[in-house]
């Protein structure tokens, strides 16, 4: 058995300052954004940053989209 290594999932995670707190947003291998979620303040989404970069490296790209309920 192969371990999964982050160059097996495509997936990337991009942090973006809103007008009301912070954004995270989970991009697909070709960059377009397919999950966005809100964060009240810049520790609540980098936690959840972290999170998301951890379960891509952890994660094949199947599984990491059924764990997120990606299309």
């Amino acid at each position: 058995m192969s371990a999964v290594t982050a160059a097996d999932n495509r997936y990337s995670v991009v942090l973006e300052e809103a007008v009301r707190g912070w954004r995270v947003i989970i991009q697909d291998p070709d960059g377009n954004p397919v999950a966005r979620r809100s964060c009240s303040d810049e520790t609540e989404a980098r936690t959840y940053a972290s999170a998301v970069r951890q379960h891509i490296y952890w994660l094949s790209e199947p599984r990491f989209r059924s764990y997120y309920r990606l299309p």
